[in-house]
């Protein structure tokens, strides 16, 4: 049975502004006044990392070619670095998922197959250098999420030491809210919080001392945990240290590049993001216009260099 997505045995259940969720068809039913949760029932879920690419809460046109593959890829390279942290990959010679159908060909080079988790409502940030939204709310308030910081950084400076702060995770639709970890204590218990700060922490570190030797900086990235419906252990979910959820800079340019620009040029879509900001008011009643050519290769470009730069000869 073919999903009205195209995906052969399985069907779409949700999409993100990135990725589209699938769990297998043999679920589902066709009563049409069933209303069960697919996503509480199904043991894994497809996860598919599509080639859209969004900016200031708008998904935009066109895509970024390849774009899904290499954040497959790059989160899979982690994964591999990262094994005394549990994830949720499933693996299809687990006994558990021997009757499951196989991942469709089409989207093999972007798709993971992973355990089904209960994800926990807070994005894991954690910061090594202060710029972004972080600067921001340190210029306005002289630390983020609640941390005081040392007076007088400037955008683009290294931390004393990397630090955590966290955000909830907004329904669909609405803006993530950077919070304290006073509240995720209040949101997933103090036993849970503690866990997630320690290992965003533990694994921004290692990821740290990875992307250094590589000539690299890891400049802040952002972790999603969920917990294990048979274990109930804290699970690293969705993708890890890649050009969407993280912020990379090239260590020579930041030490002796003549402007901040160049210092600080991220591995990432922000070629996109300065292009909309100088191009759209951002204007709620009106659609982001469609990125030129140039910004989409430009912007596939950084996200190739990413993947080739940590991987090359490993």
């Amino acid at each position: 049975m073919t999903d009205a997505n195209g995906l052969d045995g399985w069907t779409h259940v949700y999409s993100g502004k990135v990725r589209d969720l699938y769990v297998p068809t043999v679920l589902m039913t066709d009563d049409d006044t069933w209303t069960g949760d697919p996503m509480s029932l199904s043991p894994v879920v497809l996860v598919v990392a599509s080639d859209r690419v969004s900016a200031f809460d708008h998904v935009l046109e066109p895509a970024i070619p390849g774009k899904g593959a290499l954040l497959t890829s790059l989160t899979r390279w982690w994964f591999d670095r990262l094994p005394e942290v549990p994830n949720h990959l499933a693996y299809a010679e687990d006994d558990r998922y021997r009757d499951l159908p196989p991942v469709p060909a089409e989207v093999a080079d972007r798709a993971m197959l992973c355990r089904a988790l209960d994800m926990f409502p807070i994005e894991c940030v954690v910061r090594g250098y202060l710029t972004g939204s972080g600067y921001k709310e340190y210029v306005e308030t002289g630390g983020i999420a609640g941390i005081r910081l040392p007076e007088g950084l400037a955008d683009g400076d290294r931390l004393p030491e990397p630090i955590y702060t966290p955000a909830w995770k907004a329904p669909l639709g609405q803006h993530d809210e950077n919070i304290t970890y006073e509240r995720t204590v209040e949101l997933v218990g103090e036993t849970v919080a503690e866990q997630l700060r320690a290992v965003s922490l533990s694994v921004f570190a290692h990821a740290s001392e990875v992307a250094e030797e590589r000539g690299l900086i890891l400049a802040d990235t952002k972790f999603e945990f969920g917990a294990d419906r048979e274990l109930g252990i804290v699970t690293l979910a969705d993708e890890v240290l890649t050009s969407d959820s993280s912020r990379y800079w090239d260590l020579e340019a930041y030490l002796t590049g003549p402007t901040p620009e160049v210092r600080m040029a991220s591995f990432d879509k922000q070629i996109v993001r300065d292009w909309l900001a100088a191009n759209w008011n951002q204007d709620e009643t009106e659609e982001p216009p469609v990125l030129p050519a140039e910004v989409v290769e430009q912007t596939a470009e950084r996200y190739r260099a990413l993947v080739e730069r940590l991987t090359q000869g490993l």
